[in-house]
């Protein structure tokens, strides 16, 4: 996407010019923090509990899938039953095992946490099924992700937001911790996305769409609660 530039215009000074400089930087400013805020507004919404009540739903999951059984998904309180995006990530021994998500709200969060949770252990095409004696042995990290949002490049926060970057067809997300794990900047990022969409790195700014959203990540990896 490019970034609105100001139009240029006819001036007596240096003064007159420098006084539209800054309040065309201060409107940009202001947006991106309106930006920020809106989606930012998403953190840290669920307690201890819940987090731990999710996280055990994800292995029971993957484990009666295995052994053939049927597990309630009815959420069980009102506020596992709001609808919201999740993506589940699988570890075996520290190494990825597997990572499959709804990137919008489309079933209340304590379904698409079950839900996600088989699908990364089943249908994440670059692994081969979990297996029984591995599933007794995953970590698991969990991301419960804000509605996207349209978002300008510059108010994109490197290890707060993810990205979904959309052109002609193509679409591709990735979860705020990825630029952090990799040390990315915010252009690597944008670029990095573009990659994962099969769209030219710069695609960003040349009229993609950007959005970007928070998630409230949390999870057993290194066995420790995030």
């Amino acid at each position: 996407m490019s970034l609105p530039r100001p139009s240029p215009v006819a001036v007596e000074s240096g003064e007159s010019s420098q006084s539209e400089s800054s309040r065309d930087e201060s409107s940009r400013d202001e947006s991106s923090r309106d930006e920020r805020l809106e989606l930012n507004r998403f953190e840290f919404n669920f307690n201890k509990d819940e987090r731990d009540l999710l996280l055990r739903l994800a292995h029971e999951s993957i484990l009666s899938a295995l052994e053939d059984r049927k597990i309630p998904l009815d959420p069980p309180t009102d506020h596992l039953a709001e609808p919201r995006g999740a993506f589940t990530t699988l570890y075996l021994r520290g190494e990825l095992r597997g990572c499959v998500g709804y990137v919008f709200p489309v079933s209340p969060v304590y379904r698409a946490v079950a839900d996600t949770a088989r699908a990364a252990a089943f249908e994440d095409t670059r692994f081969h099924p979990v297996t029984l004696p591995e599933a007794r042995d995953l970590e698991i990290e969990l991301s419960i992700l804000s509605p996207p949002q349209p978002i300008s490049a510059e108010a994109i926060e490197i290890g707060r937001h993810g990205l979904l970057i959309t052109m002609a067809g193509h679409r591709g997300l990735l979860l705020p911790q990825v630029p952090t794990e990799h040390h990315w900047d915010r252009t690597t990022f944008l670029e990095q996305t573009c990659r994962k969409a099969g769209l030219p790195l710069d695609a960003w700014k040349n009229g993609a769409t950007i959005e970007a959203f928070t998630a409230e990540v949390f999870g057993e990896k290194g066995s420790a609660q995030n």
